[in-house]
């Protein structure tokens, strides 16, 4: 997984053609923008009004779907209705889903996509998960978590825990000040 900064090259051919969900779906702190609404910027379908003056965090961004050749079109966001991103450092894939679609992850190819991306992240320590506006569902090979709401302070984490049948992966939200949170994800 890689980062979504425009330092990442862009895979030939591929560009936003249109496709203004980021501007919805991801938040934009220095506009005071939450994440699942449009933002006050947005041309929807057709791009930025303010885009020589647009803030940093919209300057370097970059979905997946633009940085990974791997994905097909099926997974443009304007189609799929899902934005993905990576975070920390590559150690988390973000299905980023309209919340006026809430099923749109469900649907074949993204939900079994999902579901190999997160067979391909448990040995690594990595992380899959769907966000839809605020609630966040951890995507694990053999079953999905849903935590509820996130709030501004909390942060998800990933837990083996010891069963008697052996061991089971176990996600959930903690506060940043929590001591489990430096054993991150």
């Amino acid at each position: 997984m890689a980062s979504n900064v425009a330092l990442d090259p862009l895979v030939p051919g591929r560009g936003c053609d249109g496709c203004t969900l980021c501007c919805k779906l991801i938040g934009v702190i220095e506009l005071d923008k939450p994440m699942g609404v449009w933002c006050e910027h947005c041309d929807v379908g057709t791009g930025c009004r303010i885009y020589e003056t647009r803030p940093r965090s919209c300057e370097v961004f970059n979905c997946a779907f633009l940085t990974l050749d791997i994905l097909t079109e099926a997974w443009r966001p304007s189609k799929c209705k899902i934005v993905l991103t990576v975070e920390l450092g590559g150690k988390r894939m973000v299905a980023h889903v309209d919340p006026s679609r809430p099923n749109a992850w469900k649907a074949e190819p993204y939900y079994g996509q999902l579901k190999r991306w997160a067979r391909l992240a448990v040995p690594k320590r990595h992380q899959v998960v769907v966000c839809i506006g605020r609630r966040a569902i951890v995507i694990l090979p053999d079953k999905d978590v849903d935590l509820g709401v996130m709030g501004d302070d909390e942060e998800i984490v990933t837990r083996e825990i010891e069963t008697p049948i052996g061991f089971e992966l176990r996600p959930m939200k903690i506060k940043p000040n929590d001591p489990r949170a430096a054993k991150r994800p």
